[in-house]
């Protein structure tokens, strides 16, 4: 059929100008193919089309009825070809994202909301839950995650990179006093994720690895974060996750000249070929946070 519907098209541009070379020419192929192609045309539908001269051609009283009914068709086929591009390049439909929960809550919502207001066509499924979803077996269509990426087969992109630095509010920082040195650490309360018991911190070219402990170990940002605020101890975390607790003095920076390991954030998919609304999002995340 499609070819049937491209040979029609041939045909009309045969018609259009008034001779095979000129159709040739526009349609880039070979006089001499231009030409069987229309013979095979009208060996198919069983009707003569066009009288051949030597200088033009000329429509037979069939090849005149043809023209017109194959001129719409071929119209209408570009037509719905070029709409069809256009709902592609639209982003459309339902989004589905698994996000960290915290870093979701507290940096990309506002983001999320600006991308929703450029595209309303679309819709959103978040999973904000701890697990790392399959993007094998599960219906999302892209995954962020923070850290190193852990599997060869899932296609990384990377969308920015956080680097954490120490916090600890006010009234720790009166009760316990401030570190002034990272070996400092190893006598305060330090709040960890992951039951982590050491920290590697950086200062230009110098990098110390020291033991940290503390009476709590938790699996949530949030609640890390949480309790740095009441007081509880310090925390290693990117700024961007505390920006809010920063900007009410809720906690302030300790030993400021020291980092943390930068921690990737990664766009995680299954594939590269992607449809326009996880492309146009993925683009979307690298442009802002990487401002």
């Amino acid at each position: 059929m499609d070819d049937y519907l491209n040979d029609m098209a041939l045909f009309v541009e045969v018609v259009k100008a008034n001779g095979f070379r000129n159709a040739a020419e526009a349609v880039g192929i070979p006089n001499s193919t231009l030409s069987r192609r229309i013979s095979a045309l009208e060996r198919t539908i069983g009707l003569r089309l066009l009288h051949r001269t030597t200088r033009r051609i000329e429509l037979t009283e069939a090849g005149q009825i043809y023209f017109e009914r194959c001129k719409r068709i071929v119209d209408e086929a570009r037509l719905a070809h070029e709409q069809l591009g256009e709902m592609l390049a639209q982003p459309s439909g339902v989004l589905r994202v698994s996000l960290p929960v915290d870093f979701a809550v507290t940096y990309l919502a506002p983001l999320i909301a600006d991308f929703a207001g450029l595209y309303p066509g679309m819709t959103f499924d978040f999973d904000l839950t701890p697990r790392r979803v399959d993007l094998v077996s599960e219906p999302f269509d892209v995954a962020i995650r923070m850290g190193e990426s852990e599997s060869s087969q899932l296609i990384a992109r990377t969308l920015t990179s956080l680097t954490p630095c120490l916090y600890a509010s006010p009234g720790y920082l009166e009760r316990a006093g401030e570190p002034e040195k990272p070996a400092d650490l190893e006598r305060h309360a330090c709040l960890s994720i992951l039951k982590a018991d050491a920290w590697t911190l950086h200062e230009g070219k110098r990098t110390v690895t020291v033991s940290v402990g503390g009476r709590f170990s938790l699996n949530s940002v949030g609640m890390i974060r949480r309790l740095a605020t009441l007081d509880m101890g310090i925390v290693l975390m990117p700024p961007e996750v505390v920006a809010a607790e920063l900007a009410s003095g809720a906690l302030r920076p300790v030993m400021p000249g020291w980092r943390g390991a930068p921690i990737p954030v990664y766009a995680i998919t299954e594939t590269r070929l992607l449809p326009a609304k996880t492309q146009r999002f993925i683009e979307f995340l690298q442009e802002r946070l990487t401002r």
